[in-house]
């Protein structure tokens, strides 16, 4: 058994999906798990419908722009009159009718969201089955059980073993078709696993149903040791330890969700990154492996925040001090990317998502005079050599450097290419 999962890069539009069809007919006869995105920038564009509707009151003209887009897919794979018209739009309707629901804004979000994804993959369901695969739609939210934690949802594992065991006879003759990204609380509410979380829905089922493999179909040859959006000439991995695809991932490189490796690491399932452009090249898998010697790896980690709190009575910053701030940081799912601290400041980098960082420095202003700076970029250097290290340290406009053994940080007013 495995499972594949599919971007919203590879659905993005008519003959990326016909060949993601297509790669299923060639490369995953039954017993085989798809987990699908939201098709091309949909997310982006439903989380730009959310917030217009918070403010004022309607959905405003990028909902119809959403409903048009999905429309002109549907006209070049189907014929009118087929079911998927119908399907989409119900969905299309129900999505405006949760914009209206009370949630506070983060369960809100998770609510509205999950559309997405859920006529990504009634559409490909629907093609599937036209074109004479034995596909089985399948909401995720029925298997993927969380906590309440909208956004950043932790996985009830136990819960969610229980629920996905239910797959498996499903799965002897047909292939099942479902959603990344979502899953239920206990509430009945719908719940995200975290931005890009669909390579972790993958891992999640993969894990949960013994597969042989997970592989990921991308826009790119495989894993990398820079994005080549940013820098040229990357070079391509042919295999990668599970550890050094998680430190990865930790960092920032967005090819992999950062929750994906460890439930395939504890379970030992190897994970392939592919090109669904080419899917005869070999690309990248990372498993259990030794390598002795790697490349720079470069990752650049975008809108980031430093904060920095400093000591109003002249004493130095102490462990209670700094164990307050890490408290405040819990309390809002605040994860720290980078961290310093001299005698009498603490520093620390995070993500700007502007609600929790406004709500962090309310909270941090009672104890602490706070300085901020929005905008920043993130770079870190795993592996670096002389080269390299000599490169980053002197690029204009660095407020933190942060250097161990085997990794460099700087953190840069610009976005330096």
């Amino acid at each position: 058994m495995r499972v594949f999962k599919f971007g919203g890069a590879s659905l993005k539009d008519p003959p990326s999906i016909r060949n993601m069809i297509d790669i299923v007919r060639k490369h995953g006869q039954p017993p085989l798990l798809i987990v699908v995105s939201a098709m091309g920038k949909t997310t982006n564009a439903i989380e730009q419908v959310f917030d217009h509707y918070r403010r004022t009151g309607n959905a405003g003209p990028a909902f119809d722009e959403l409903r048009d887009y999905h429309h002109r897919i549907m006209r070049e794979l189907f014929e009118p009159g087929n079911s998927v018209f119908g399907a989409v739009d119900l969905l299309f309707d129900r999505a405006l009718q949760t914009l209206q629901d009370p949630h506070p804004y983060d369960a809100g979000y998770d609510q509205i969201i999950a559309y997405g994804e859920l006529i990504s993959s009634t559409i490909i369901h629907h093609l599937a089955l036209q074109d004479g695969l034995p596909a089985i739609w399948m909401d995720a939210r029925n298997f993927i059980s969380t906590d309440e934690t909208f956004r950043e949802g932790k996985v009830d594992w136990e819960l969610t073993q229980k629920k996905v065991s239910e797959l498996k006879p499903v799965l002897a003759d047909k292939i099942v078709l479902t959603q990344g990204f979502i899953g239920k609380a206990p509430s009945g509410l719908t719940t995200t696993l975290g931005r890009e979380g669909s390579d972790y829905s993958a891992a999640i089922f993969a894990s949960l149903l013994g597969a042989r493999s997970v592989t990921i179909w991308k826009d790119v040859p495989g894993v990398m040791s820079a994005d080549p959006k940013r820098l040229p000439d990357p070079v391509v991995f042919s295999e990668l330890p599970y550890q050094e695809a998680a430190e990865m991932t930790y960092y920032g490189a967005s090819v992999i969700h950062p929750k994906t490796i460890k439930p395939l690491a504890n379970a030992r399932i190897p994970l392939y990154v592919k090109s669904f452009d080419d899917p005869s090249l070999p690309g990248t898998v990372i498993h259990e492996c030794r390598i002795p010697r790697l490349p720079p790896l470069v990752v650049f980690k975008d809108n980031q925040c430093l904060i920095s709190c400093k000591v109003t009575d002249y004493t130095f910053i102490s462990e209670e001090q700094i164990s307050m701030i890490f408290q405040h940081l819990s309390s809002l799912d605040i994860r720290i990317n980078v961290m310093q601290n001299s005698a009498i400041s603490f520093s620390f980098c995070i993500d700007f998502r502007e609600s929790r960082v406004s709500a962090l420095i309310k909270e941090l202003q009672k104890n602490f005079e706070v300085y901020y700076n929005a905008g920043l970029t993130l770079i870190t250097v795993k592996n670096y050599d002389a080269e390299s290290f000599e490169k980053y340290r002197k690029l204009d406009g660095v407020l933190l450097e942060q250097v161990s053994r085997s990794t460099l940080q700087v953190l840069v007013r610009s976005n330096p290419r």
